[in-house]
């Protein structure tokens, strides 16, 4: 299964390290769909923006809800998550790799990328995700075991998505 994950400690941490993956690869000429996500910090809020960019070339949708400082729980905007997905859905035909920023609870529960997920890997597309360690045991339930964990080492991912694009193009 072309289908791996990383796993950095650290808030945001698998964010930048994905945006960075995802621009390497597409400076190579890779047709990437999926999401990567950017955290903007705000003096007046504890917690940060979280906006992610639907690959290749946008939009960019806010996926946060401001409810506050003060305000507990989740704060994801569910609606423009799936605004996210509709957006991926239409680049995953032309793609030759995905990238999804984050499984969250969304795809825990079936829903969010789960599918498309699972789409690009039964068409045989390579399928990069990051996954926390509180997701991992949900993540590797909906692979069924045949994930890749994969350091958190840029030259080891990008030798890994490079492999496996070679695979398919040969």
């Amino acid at each position: 299964m072309k289908l791996a994950y990383i796993s950095l400690p650290g808030r945001g941490a698998n964010d930048r390290f994905l945006a960075g993956i995802a621009t390497a690869l597409q400076d190579d000429g890779i047709r990437l769909c999926g999401t990567v996500q950017s955290n903007i910090e705000r003096t007046d809020r504890a917690k940060c923006d979280m906006d992610i960019m639907v690959l290749p070339d946008g939009p960019v949708l806010r996926i946060s809800e401001d409810r506050g400082d003060l305000a507990r729980g989740c704060r994801l905007d569910a609606d423009a998550l799936e605004t996210a997905v509709i957006g991926v859905a239409a680049a995953l035909p032309h793609a030759h790799m995905m990238i999804v920023n984050k499984f969250g609870k969304q795809e825990c529960e079936g829903r969010g990328l789960a599918t498309l997920i699972a789409d690009a890997v039964e068409r045989g597309i390579p399928v990069l995700v990051g996954v926390n360690g509180l997701n991992l045991p949900a993540f590797r339930a909906f692979t069924g075991g045949a994930e890749t964990a994969l350091p958190p080492e840029t030259d080891a991912v990008l030798t890994w998505c490079r492999r496996q694009l070679a695979e398919i193009a040969a």
